[in-house]
């Protein structure tokens, strides 16, 4: 039997909502770590998609050190939304990006919880201020935004709505931290929170870049990997720039470089996501990677990526 984390005691059971990659992901993660867990979904194929799963992530759980099987005695999947959450200490929602959807879908479960309950939103734009505007008790509900995939990668967004309280918050980050996760306490509620941001950023440019023709695709992912990537695996945007300056810090770089970042931020492009655009840069994605299916690249990735990890830590 898997060893539960001391942290993680109070915390047990689980209910994960959604059973997308992301709900998926997030179950097999609680389960690894010793969680009991309820995932619901009202998909009519659950029970196929969750076998497949499982089938498929046996390596990546062996590589980062979690038990691979034995889960199934703590798993319990259904669509009765109740039956589901009653008497769940920590509810981990992965629903669709939709305010809507996830406001009824809140607002019904609080009428099934007790006041204890952690409500934990993966939203990767919805502030939780907006998410819980309908419930009567907002105090507990608040995003845990993770890098997909959150088995995986180790961040998770912590942030709260003007209504969580401080001890949701606490709760949250010990939580994820118990999970072997590395949590960040976002403090000011903005649209898509900080790390989607950053990425949209540079992927707004890199695109641009491909479907102005100046770069084939498969050709970024070789410089940002042999550049940026790498230095900021390492450092970070923020320190790599402060350690860019010399002796003289990040102040002695933005007076040596700054004109030159500003000619380069009003050079950039604005693409916008019209039809033609997204024809072209799909139609360019099929010529770089269709040479390998998404799971072989995906199980790729993840290798890689806990590599580097590894050797980071």
């Amino acid at each position: 039997m898997t060893h539960i984390h001391s942290d993680l005691q109070r915390f047990n059971p689980v209910t994960v909502i959604g059973a997308g990659t992301i709900g998926l992901s997030w179950a097999t993660l609680f389960l690894a770590h010793g969680l009991t867990v309820r995932l619901f979904d009202p998909r009519t194929d659950l029970q196929e998609v969750v076998d497949q799963h499982f089938k498929s992530i046996g390596s990546t759980l062996s590589l980062l050190g979690l038990p691979e099987n034995g889960f199934e005695l703590r798993l319990s999947i259904g669509d009765d939304l109740q039956q589901a959450i009653t008497g769940a200490a920590v509810i981990q929602e992965n629903g669709p990006e939709k305010l809507e959807l996830k406001q009824q879908l809140f607002t019904d479960i609080e009428s099934y919880i007790n006041p204890h309950t952690l409500l934990l939103s993966s939203s990767s734009t919805i502030p939780a201020s907006d998410i819980s505007a309908s419930m009567k008790d907002k105090s507990r509900m608040l995003i845990g935004h993770p890098f997909n995939p959150p088995l995986v990668m180790p961040l998770v967004e912590v942030v709260p709505g003007k209504f969580t309280s401080n001890e949701a918050v606490e709760d949250a980050l010990l939580f994820y931290k118990a999970l072997g996760k590395a949590p960040q306490l976002i403090r000011k509620e903005v649209f898509g929170f900080v790390a989607n941001r950053l990425q949209f950023a540079m992927l707004r440019e890199a695109m641009y870049l491909v479907d102005e023709g100046v770069v084939k695709m498969e050709d970024v992912d070789e410089i940002v990997k042999d550049s940026i990537g790498l230095r900021w695996a390492a450092s970070g945007p923020m320190l790599g720039m402060h350690l860019g300056g010399g002796h003289g810090g990040m102040e002695a770089f933005m007076r040596h470089l700054g004109s030159t970042m500003e000619k380069s931020w009003a050079a950039q492009g604005n693409l916008m996501m019209n039809e033609e655009v997204i024809s072209r840069l799909a139609t360019k994605s099929r010529e770089s990677y269709n040479h390998k299916t998404i799971d072989e690249h995906a199980q790729i990735r993840d290798q890689k990526q806990m590599a580097i990890l590894k050797v980071r830590d």
